[in-house]
């Protein structure tokens, strides 16, 4: 007897934490990819990505605000309404400026109050300074010409 009320007692509990997990409200804003990798890219060379994310709500919303951790990434999102089952596209910017790795947080806010965090990679690759390297072959070239 105390075996079938410690079985049934557990078989209640499973049910109803599952239960609450079916409670709890899916998100409304899905992104498509969550991160986006560059890969190397040259220094001073702006670079672009757009995200695409989907409405997966009833109800028409808006994107409320997408920032970035930095002033070298720039996001640029459509202030339309996003109907129910709709998408729409981020446009992400990263300006190459400084050389080497990096890894750029874009926060998306919409709902008011509910947010979904995007990532953009990469390397920037450093170009040498100045002109090209001699080349002896030419100036050897040169002589032979003149």
């Amino acid at each position: 007897m105390k075996r079938f009320f410690f079985l049934a007692l557990a078989l209640l509990s499973v049910a109803s934490m599952k239960a609450q997990v079916a409670a709890q409200p899916a998100d409304a804003l899905v992104a498509k990819e969550m991160e986006f990798d560059f890969g190397k890219i040259p220094q001073g060379k702006p670079v672009y990505h757009f995200f695409e994310v989907l409405n997966k709500s009833s109800k028409a919303f808006k994107l409320d605000n997408v920032t970035a951790t930095c002033g070298c990434t720039t996001p640029e999102w459509s202030k339309d309404e996003i109907p129910a089952g709709g998408s729409s596209k981020i446009k992400v910017g990263y300006n190459a400026a400084s050389h080497g790795a990096f890894e750029k947080f874009i926060t998306i806010t919409y709902n008011g109050n509910e947010t979904k965090q995007i990532k953009i990679k990469g390397e920037v690759w450093q170009a040498p300074a100045g002109a090209a390297p001699a080349n002896p072959s030419i100036q050897f070239l040169k002589q032979q010409i003149q």
